[in-house]
């Protein structure tokens, strides 16, 4: 019999009244929750600021083939409840040694490096972003702010903690300049595309 592939679908969207009520990354999440279904996946969802238990949320780590955050970009990283959830799941995972046992070194073999020591080997792991950012700020040494820094290289400290436990990354995708110079239905209507082509389904 034919295992059930499932994906998890983590949204760390934050409210702030009358500014950003979390509308398009809502979009986004319903995109790929059409995507996957249609792809025969079971979806796991976990809406950060709805609340969530920090083992369940392991489990559900567990469960997954594949884990995707969507996530505002708030001053240059995701909104304070995603670090908070990150040290909450990921402590148990480390606690329970269900996410890893150690950080991969040992005294016996000097070749092993840090940050082989995970348990998730397997999974994939990918970001799906909305910005105020255009994309020119990107991949370009002439720009003043982010020198020639990629979205992937602002997203290390997300990407990070999943490489520290197995887990492949995957190419990010983003929603650029969504304030000033956006081109919103353009970008919901090639993210299929993106998951389809960096999960290869």
């Amino acid at each position: 019999m034919k295992k059930t592939k499932k994906v998890l679908l983590i949204n760390t969207h934050l409210t702030y009244p009358n500014w950003t009520e979390g509308t398009l990354n809502n979009s986004f999440i319903q995109k790929a929750k059409d995507f996957f279904e249609a792809k025969d996946f079971e979806i796991l969802e976990t809406k950060i600021e709805e609340g969530y238990n920090p083992d369940e949320e392991v489990d559900k780590h567990l469960e997954a083939d594949i884990v995707m955050l969507q996530t505002p970009v708030n001053w240059f990283g995701a909104p304070w409840i995603y670090k908070k959830y990150v040290d909450e799941v990921f402590n148990s995972g480390l606690f329970s040694k269900k996410f890893l046992s150690d950080d991969g070194r040992t005294r016996e073999d000097a070749t092993k490096q840090y940050g082989t020591g995970g348990h998730l080997q397997g999974k994939k792991f990918m970001i799906s972003a909305t910005w105020n950012a255009p994309a020119e700020a990107f991949d370009n040494p002439a720009q003043q702010l982010m020198q020639g820094k990629s979205t992937a290289d602002l997203f290390l400290p997300i990407t990070s903690n999943y490489r520290f436990c197995g887990v492949e990354i995957v190419a990010d995708y983003n929603c650029f300049d969504i304030f000033k110079n956006q081109d919103i239905a353009k970008d919901l209507e090639n993210f299929p595309k993106h998951l389809e082509n960096v999960f290869g389904l």
